[in-house]
């Protein structure tokens, strides 16, 4: 169980890492892509705040690679449960406040190491 916990883990820091390229480096090129009910004309009216918001998403990323690379297991556990709720609440508001799409691809994978890092503690 611990490990399957990881690699949800890790699959969760690797789509911020992926966020945070999207929305720093890439938000006029491959931002109209993925978010395409923007308006191609805002992306770059919309690209520094999409920047300020990858930038949020790397420190996630960050903080659950951190937690991965934690020795000690209680504060390895506590570490990621924190991170994985940001991430979640995140989702939760994005998918109501923007697209249900985001609850799925952020809020879901976040939630399920959240439940398995749970059970593991108890099981």
């Amino acid at each position: 169980m611990e490990l399957i916990v990881k690699i949800l883990i890790a699959i969760v820091a690797i789509l911020h890492c992926y966020f945070l390229y999207l929305e720093m480096f890439a938000w006029t090129t491959k931002g109209p892509k993925v978010f395409k009910t923007i308006p191609p004309e805002q992306f770059e009216k919309m690209k520094v705040m999409a920047a300020n918001q990858g930038l949020y998403n790397g420190f996630l990323a960050a903080g659950l690679i951190w937690a991965l690379i934690i020795n000690n297991q209680e504060w390895q556990q506590h570490v990621s449960l924190f991170f994985l709720a940001c991430v979640a609440i995140a989702g939760i508001y994005g998918a109501a406040t923007v697209s249900v799409r985001i609850f799925y691809i952020q809020a879901m994978p976040a939630l399920l190491a959240i439940v398995l890092s749970m059970l593991s503690i108890y099981i």
